[in-house]
């Protein structure tokens, strides 16, 4: 009851804040953090979680004590490596169970029906003594797939488990190798805005050069999350560059992409290609989306070639991708067509 009633006064930023402070206070053995990063997507429902486990020494390196003959004294015995590795690795995946239980009781039903959980562990490279903060757990499970397991049962394999959710799961955690996670990208780098259902209220065939700059930006939003993306909108004053944020979850192709949505009616410059290119080194992006109303010139197509790793929407295939994701038949009121085009490419 009480994160709902922080969506409805405070929105998602209140309720993500409500569940972090929730899993700060949850009860834990010594060594244990309880850290961690949240942020709601009301639209997918979807909580998404950066949260961090218990680092190696949390297995005891003592297995046991014998008595020393003679002596009267008690010494150590040190526990074997491959049972300290298992008994990592079974630590962490239980924590990460057990975080993905408490946030499913105390998240509405009514709000949300999926978490997107990332675990890191803070630690040091053996190999540089550099600090580091691999992600060894990463996984995306639904309230209806999370119901039918039973995690009180002796017999439960926490890590079989984490698989059956289709979790990414290190191989060898305790050697600190990471996993490419479900969905990648820091919360810390930006500052989501409240979503908009902008398409709710748009006309029958709307002039997208009419539409206020946030409308337009939830509209890219919108046409990203259809196509099979998850996207936000970041805060104009805080983006860097970034008007949106996606994540595509394929485990191959996945990863961060940025976008960047011009509502232009002339030509989009080569310097806006070259800023999009250093946002996205920036922010790691794997990949980087500039959108427009209107058109980019044949530098900037080639530009975007050569990196491999970036798109360029033109108006008329922007009004294209409308129509077939959101079967919404836009209009571009362009002052002037650019060489090639048709008027019935944007009317």
């Amino acid at each position: 009851m009480a994160l709902e009633q922080a969506f409805q006064t405070g929105g998602s930023a209140a309720l993500a804040a409500l569940v972090e402070r929730l899993l700060a206070g949850s009860p834990y053995p010594g060594g244990f953090p309880r850290t961690s990063q949240v942020m709601f997507a009301p639209e997918s429902r979807e909580l998404l979680i950066n949260f961090d486990l218990p680092g190696q020494d949390v297995v005891p390196a003592v297995a046991d004590y014998k008595l020393v003959r003679g002596r009267d004294e008690l010494q150590p015995v040190p526990r074997k490596d491959a049972e300290t590795k298992k008994l990592y690795a079974d630590a962490i995946a239980r924590t990460t169970l057990r975080t993905l239980d408490e946030v499913f009781q105390v998240a509405p039903v009514p709000l949300v029906d999926g978490v997107i959980l990332n675990a890191f562990v803070a630690s040091v490279d053996r190999a540089t003594g550099q600090p580091c903060h691999p992600l060894l757990i990463s996984v995306s499970a639904t309230r209806e797939l999370f119901a039918d397991l039973n995690l009180d049962a002796p017999e439960l394999d926490p890590v079989l488990c984490l698989r059956k959710l289709n979790a990414i799961v290190s191989p060898h955690p305790y050697d600190l190798e990471p996993v490419r996670p479900v969905v990648a990208f820091d919360l810390s780098k930006y500052k989501f805005v409240e979503e908009m259902d902008v398409v709710a209220g748009l006309d029958s065939r709307p002039d997208l050069l009419a539409l206020k700059p946030v409308e337009f930006e939830h509209l890219i939003r919108r046409l990203f999350e259809a196509i099979g993306m998850k996207a936000w909108v970041t805060q104009a004053s805080r983006d860097d560059g970034v008007d949106a944020v996606a994540t595509n979850e394929d485990p191959v192709v996945g990863g961060l992409c940025v976008i960047q949505a011009k509502r232009y009616s002339d030509i989009v410059g080569l310097e806006a290609v070259h800023a999009l290119a250093g946002v996205m080194a920036d922010k790691a992006a794997t990949k980087g989306i500039l959108v427009t109303t209107s058109w980019f010139g044949k530098a900037s197509h080639d530009f975007a070639a050569r990196t491999g790793r970036m798109d360029l929407i033109t108006g008329r295939e922007l009004k294209s991708l409308l129509l077939e994701h959101l079967g919404l038949d836009a209009l571009i009121g362009l002052p002037k067509l650019p060489p090639g085009w048709e008027r019935r490419d944007v009317s």
